[in-house]
């Protein structure tokens, strides 16, 4: 069974960095397309970044230039690092995948991935 498991969330200042780390167990991170969503309070859940099993990568409007998603096929592990976060960065972190890239790859409302992880909070002070 696939399972998705997040940390690297931490509290850190405006202009700070993190690096979000996914591992990944029971599938192949070179097997499916795979992302990060986020939920920030008071929005609905967005997608942040993408990545395709070729390794073509999409960002939202507001992740591009700061985000990097990334992955390492041999620890099976997905990254997002996040650099100049900003306090509107704030939110729940959430690792996902599917077999298939519906509209959620393309960062477009509608088909929601497969698997998801729980999360991982990120917490950026002005």
């Amino acid at each position: 069974q696939a399972q998705l498991a997040e940390t690297g969330g931490d509290s850190v200042q405006a202009g700070g960095s993190l690096r979000l780390s996914c591992t990944v167990s029971g599938m192949s991170v070179t097997g499916v397309y795979m992302g990060w969503f986020r939920q920030v309070p008071d929005k609905e859940r967005e997608g942040v970044a993408t990545i395709s099993m070729a390794g073509n990568k999409k960002y939202a409007w507001f992740a591009e230039g700061r985000f990097s998603i990334s992955r390492d096929n041999t620890l099976n592990t997905l990254y997002l690092e996040m650099d100049n976060l900003k306090p509107e960065d704030t939110g729940m972190y959430y690792c996902v995948a599917d077999p298939a890239a519906g509209s959620w790859w393309y960062l477009q409302p509608g088909y929601s991935p497969e698997w998801w992880g729980r999360g991982t909070q990120v917490t950026v002070s002005s």
